[in-house]
């Protein structure tokens, strides 16, 4: 069975729905669901928050019986299984909808084609691959701790257009304009932890917060901080999850930032610094499926050199400032042009009187 302009048009409606949950959901997928019966929506909904009833509970309550004989179109295939909520692929045949048209499979293994099985088992019409790109860029984090057991990294970096991220003296405030500081909250927003140094954090003392855009959710903290510096009165512990990740055992310091409310796990790798892929695995199996990396051009190297980048999100301010200013990445220095490290460009735009650019490691 292929798809139809409709089931493109229907699916269409659900992403967009889908993404209303773009910041609330974690670590759960954003997932939309639309239900259509004689041309018409008669029921439609989203996942708000890991907990609460996923996308197809609520289009199917808002459907009553009008779902009975309807086409369901659901961003991601209907969970098979009981985790806090029950399945919704049984929500779905009790329903007794004809037909549930899904973008995408769920990456989770715990469902993996088992609840388009269980549709079909009931007798249910079932078709999938609709809009999948959509679906996928909507919740790369998701797939990428399902598939991978890590989240998806984005690198972020606000650069002058010589490619300066600070002067020589370290101020770096601010490079960039109001409209791309703004768009960076809304990166931050939507992911479930923000990444720095301990560099970053005793030069800026930043928060790492979400403040420039509406919120309910803050994303975890990370520190990278290998012995175990970063100061007791840091902006980043006064409220909110922080997680420092170190490379020495030292029970007392240890100890000391727990009470200020981090908690602290020790990754050394076999130079003594903090093994950024253990880092990230451990960012897997706490449920983080998307880390926004705002570092220094120290860490910023380091986590290209280790392979954990996925994304990069650059921002280009229209000015200059000279050589002796630092650049963005620390990293060896080349003899071959065929080292470089090469990159595909996913998005490019302007924001403001700045550049925004989406890239990816080719």
């Amino acid at each position: 069975m292929t798809a139809s302009a409709d089931d493109y048009r229907w699916m269409a409606r659900a992403l967009v729905l889908a993404e209303r949950g773009l910041f609330t959901t974690t670590p759960n997928p954003r997932v939309g669901c639309v239900i259509v019966r004689d041309g018409a929506i008669v029921g439609e909904g989203w996942h708000v928050r890991a907990g609460e009833p996923h996308a197809e509970v609520h289009a199917l309550a808002m459907a009553g019986e009008a779902a009975r004989g309807a086409t369901a179109y659901v961003t991601l295939e209907p969970c098979s299984h009981h985790g806090r909520t029950p399945p919704c692929a049984d929500a779905l045949v009790k329903a007794g909808v004809a037909r549930v048209v899904a973008a995408m499979e769920d990456p989770n293994p715990l469902v993996a084609g088992r609840g388009l099985a269980r549709l079909r088992d009931a007798g249910i019409e079932t078709l999938s691959g609709v809009q999948e790109a959509q679906a996928r860029e909507l919740n790369i984090g998701f797939v990428s701790r399902m598939t991978r057991g890590r989240p998806w990294l984005r690198l972020k970096v606000a650069a002058t257009l010589d490619g300066k991220t600070a002067l020589d003296n370290g101020v770096s405030q601010w490079i960039t304009g109001d409209d791309a500081r703004r768009d960076a909250h809304r990166w931050r927003a939507r992911s479930c932890a923000v990444l720095t140094g301990i560099g970053t954090v005793r030069d800026d003392d930043p928060q790492l917060t979400v403040r420039a855009i509406p919120t309910e959710r803050q994303p975890l903290r990370v520190v990278v901080d290998a012995r175990l510096e970063t100061p007791l009165n840091a902006k980043l512990l006064d409220g909110g999850k922080v997680l420092i990740a170190g490379a020495v055992d030292q029970p007392e310091r240890i100890a000391a930032l727990q009470r200020r409310g981090a908690d602290v796990v020790i990754l050394p790798n076999d130079g003594g610094k903090v093994d950024l892929n253990a880092l990230m695995l451990e960012l897997g199996r706490r449920g983080i499926n998307e880390v926004l990396a705002e570092s220094g051009f120290k860490l910023n190297g380091s986590l290209l050199r280790e392979g954990c980048v996925d994304e990069l999100v650059l921002y280009l301010a229209p000015s200059l400032v000279g050589d002796a200013a630092r650049g963005l990445f620390n990293l060896p220095a080349l003899t071959s042009l065929q080292d470089k490290r090469q990159l595909v460009f996913h998005d490019i735009r302007q924001i403001g009187p700045d550049l925004r650019i989406l890239a990816r490691p080719a």
